[in-house]
């Protein structure tokens, strides 16, 4: 069984030669043997096939020279497996017919080292035949399937195409569970074999040279490597008025797709390409999984990819089929359960510090609210912040008429009618607060987020720093203790700070470092907590950098509450953050009216 990786593979002479060919999709628990062979910045989808040519699996591999990483990965297998047949195909990067036929040299030269390598002598004109006979199968069957694929579209799902590098199928099926519908495949390995070749190939297949085929080869879909990538603009015009938006790709340590990236980034672009700025999600995963068993298992960083993919299929158009059958059951359940009863719905908000509660009635006015530190487990503490605010209300659970979890425990939170991402929950909530509000900030205790909603209220792009603990809660609690003082004083310390000093790092491990330095160095507790606020200060402008700095400001989480961090902020923006009066309830708010608004479509369409 021969491997390959790449769709410019002559993988239909393979086939003529008698091999069986599979198309490597790694999906790795992790790259030990990769990290210990190869740079520490290849690739990870080079590591990834490192790793998988490792198990014995495959009796060789033919690789395209398409980068760095795939270049030294062929160095490395070449010596590591002598008694494999490991090629390496030089594919030309223009489209004509000169490189047509310089690729059909380079394809015969392969053709002659499996002969070498197998100890065998191959027919040149049944080879050719049988080539040629293979290619426009191929060819057919991707039409038939593409052909197929467009009948099937369903208006009721959102339409989504995914672009980039190698999308690993865990991301696929994070879309498919939340009712989109995937319209393509544009990354480097997802469009289907010889797809943008077929009228090349409709011809008699006695008249399917090498050459054609070769040309069949070239003439696919292009991917970035390609000197004209004019096809898949083409491509995308095909989906005018027909895309919802796009997940946008990439591998960790590919900087291949970062120029498409920024052009289909540009809301211009999208607008001239394909009709509106539909909206984008920019994803970049290491391709490792949990179980190295099952590569159909979720990604290692699956709760953010989770959370970011939910958050992005919520600003898409609704509308399944099944959804409006669950409606109707919940509005039957309504019926029966309000019996004229005042409209009563909770918002839980599951965060990783402190589970937040909120209760609201039909006029959108807050009854009452609960902030608790989230225990370790977070259904646990969902159901104690319901029963505290029940009490605190004097109400009892048979009033509340519809529950709405949010946050980063939400999923956790059982009793629940519905969940919803905190992106969008913050975007609602802080449109409660303040109608005129464009961009958000949320520090929270584990993660940080910038959010800019549209003119009407709708999120337009957001960004989460949830690669570790820096500029969040959990990095200023650290740091107080560090100092000696209170969370609630560092803030108000901060603001008494006479001297400028820095604190260069963010890791919560090497700026604790420093800071005990500072203090052996006898500075002030005021200017160390200064120099933190606005350490924390700098990453959250990084973050609202990235979405665009568009005003009104808002701030919302616990850290809001840190005067020294929002002065810090206000100074890196020049404008002013509105903060509410309970920053923290600002996600639980946000539930409540997505909670309001089932409920109230469900009354409206009875």
């Amino acid at each position: 069984m021969i491997a390959y990786v790449c769709k410019y593979t002559p993988v239909e002479v393979l086939e003529a030669l008698g091999e069986e060919t599979v198309r490597i999709a790694p999906a790795e628990t992790d790259y030990n043997l990769a990290e210990a062979l190869m740079h520490a910045n290849m690739c990870s989808y080079a590591k990834g096939v490192l790793e998988v040519m490792e198990s014995g699996i495959y009796d060789g591999l033919v690789l395209t020279d398409c980068c760095d990483s795939i270049r030294r990965l062929y160095d490395i297998l070449k010596k590591r497996y002598p008694d494999k047949f490991i090629y390496m195909l030089d594919v030309p990067r223009k489209v004509n017919d000169f490189s047509a036929h310089i690729y059909t040299e380079r394809i015969e030269k392969m053709v002659r080292a499996y002969e070498e390598y197998k100890g065998i002598k191959a027919d040149p004109g049944q080879l050719a035949a049988e080539t040629a006979y293979k290619a426009v199968q191929t060819a057919a069957f991707t039409r038939k399937e593409e052909e197929e694929k467009e009948k099937s579209e369903d208006p009721h799902l959102s339409q989504v195409g995914i672009m980039g590098a190698r999308c690993p199928d865990a991301i696929k099926n994070m879309l498919t569970d939340r009712g989109v519908q995937i319209a393509f495949d544009l990354t480097c390995t997802g469009a289907g074999r010889l797809s943008g070749a077929y009228d090349l190939l409709q011809a008699d297949i006695d008249q399917v040279d090498s050459d054609r085929y070769a040309a069949s080869l070239l003439n696919q879909i292009p991917c970035l490597r390609m000197a004209d990538a004019v096809g898949r603009e083409r491509f995308l015009e095909g989906f005018t008025g027909r895309l919802d938006g796009i997940v946008y790709h990439t591998v960790k340590f590919c900087d291949m797709y970062s120029y498409e990236y920024a052009e289909i980034l540009n809301e211009d672009y999208r607008k001239k390409l394909l009709g509106s700025p539909i909206p984008v999600l920019k994803l970049d995963t290491d391709l490792t999984v949990q179980d190295k068993n099952d590569a159909q298992r979720p990604l290692t960083n699956e709760g953010q990819l989770s959370t970011r993919i939910q958050a992005f299929t919520e600003t898409l158009r609704q509308g399944r089929t099944d959804e409006s059958r669950r409606n109707l059951e919940r509005r039957m359940n309504f019926a029966k359960k309000r019996e004229g009863k005042q409209m009563i719905v909770l918002g839980i908000d599951s965060g990783s510090t402190s589970t937040n509660a909120v209760l609201m009635d039909q006029n959108k006015k807050i009854l009452a609210y609960k902030v608790i530190r989230t225990g370790a487990k977070s259904s646990l503490s969902g159901q104690k912040a319901r029963e505290l605010i029940l009490a605190d209300a004097g109400l009892s659970q048979e009033d509340i008429l519809y529950t709405v979890a949010t946050g980063y425990g939400r999923s956790a939170v059982d009793f629940a009618d519905q969940q919803v991402t905190e992106i969008s929950c913050h975007a609602k909530g802080a449109r409660y607060f303040d109608p005129k509000v464009r961009t958000i900030l949320d520090i929270g205790g584990q993660d940080s987020k910038a959010i800019r909603l549209r003119e009407n209220g709708q999120v337009e792009d957001f960004v989460m720093n949830d690669k570790c603990a820096a500029g969040t809660g959990r990095f200023l609690e650290a740091m107080a203790q560090t100092l000696e003082v209170g969370i609630d004083q560092l803030g108000p310390i901060a603001l008494k700070s006479k001297e400028d000093i820095t604190i260069s790092s963010m890791c919560t491990v090497f700026a604790e470092s420093e800071v005990i330095s500072l203090i052996a160095e006898n500075k002030e507790k005021a200017d160390i907590a200064a120099a933190l606020c606005r350490s924390v200060a700098s990453k959250s402008y990084s973050l609202m950098r990235r979405v665009g700095l568009e005003p009104d400001f808002m701030m919302t989480g616990g850290v809001a509450r840190n005067k020294g961090v929002v002065k810090a902020v206000e100074e890196k923006i020049g404008a002013p953050l509105f903060i509410p009066e309970e920053p923290d309830i600002v996600g639980a708010v946000g539930a409540c009216l997505f909670g309001l608004e089932k409920m109230l479509s469900s009354e409206t369409d009875k």
